[in-house]
């Protein structure tokens, strides 16, 4: 079996990431009260009560969010694919 490109699965992740994110701060910037009311939602399921509030959109911090996970999510996947290349040599 080939092993995994670690660069592919790297962008692919990252780009997943990103994707996300990109979601995200649309959801933030179109229905901030909305997104408030899911996140509240989100923590309750896991019997959580944190005061947070969802701060109000800044395209520069959109874009910086989106950068910064495609970077993460980035390195995530290609340490992920060098732990399978290597875990499938053994």
């Amino acid at each position: 079996m080939a092993g995994l490109n670690k660069n592919k699965v790297g962008l692919a992740l990252g780009c997943f990431g990103a994707l996300l994110h990109i979601v995200w701060s649309f959801f933030v910037a179109v229905t901030p009260s909305g997104v408030q009311s899911f996140y509240n939602w989100i923590l309750a399921l896991h019997h959580l009560s944190v005061p947070i509030q969802i701060m109000p959109f800044r395209l520069m911090n959109a874009v910086l969010l989106v950068i910064v996970v495609f970077i993460l999510w980035y390195i995530l996947g290609w340490v992920f694919a060098s732990v399978w290349n290597w875990q499938m040599k053994k």
